[in-house]
């Protein structure tokens, strides 16, 4: 099982930490050759269209979307959340996903970089104790389609909730960032119960 993190942009190193701790192979990865050979990958934090304009940038865009098209399993934390996105509220003119989860998600939800918080979240799937969130800079999501699976839901200001973690088939996606606290039950959940499952893809 060779799972790679894209490393365009964002905190790539962790995601590694987190992989490997869950007695996997995990590399950086960010030419076509290394994206084509591996098992599963991950999309980490950092800015959702500074990633998707380096993509264009070293014609790895389409070779991404194509093989989670194509049912690779993927995992988005943050930005890679909105990067996973069939649609996105609050976009730049011209942004860009990789798409794959019938969601829409909303680009700085939660605030700004000064609006940063941390919580202790239940996620579907994973035992006690609660999982430790956080979130910088975060998206939330604001709908999901009927296949989609939401994991963790956190409310806002005025006591709404919205999901902060998702699951449609092979794809998994967090507003929050997991390789952030030491504690690898996120990537775990990702290895175990969606990339160890899928002999082929």
């Amino acid at each position: 099982m060779k799972i790679g993190v894209l490393a365009l942009q964002g905190d790539v190193r962790e995601h590694i930490q987190s992989l490997s701790d869950c007695g996997v192979e995990a590399l950086a990865v960010k030419t076509k050759s290394e994206i084509q050979s591996i098992d599963g990958l991950v999309i980490p934090g950092g800015e959702s269209t500074t990633i998707a304009k380096l993509a264009r940038s070293f014609n790895l865009f389409d070779l991404i979307s194509d093989r989670i098209k194509s049912g690779m399993p993927t995992y988005g934390s943050c930005a890679g959340m909105i990067l996973l996105a069939n649609s996105i509220k609050d976009a730049i003119e011209g942004q860009e996903s990789f798409g794959g989860i019938d969601m829409v998600v909303r680009r700085n939800a939660f605030g700004r970089q000064v609006d940063s918080f941390e919580t202790d979240l239940k996620f579907k799937g994973i035992t006690e104790p609660k999982i430790r969130a956080v979130f910088i800079r975060a998206p939330w999501v604001e709908s999901v389609g009927a296949d989609v699976e939401v994991l963790a839901e956190v409310a806002d200001p005025a006591g709404v909730n919205h999901p902060v973690a998702v699951r449609q088939g092979n794809l998994l996606a967090t507003s929050f960032h997991p390789e952030l606290t030491g504690d690898n039950r996120v990537h775990k959940y990702f290895v175990e119960n969606i990339c160890q499952q899928l002999a082929t893809f």
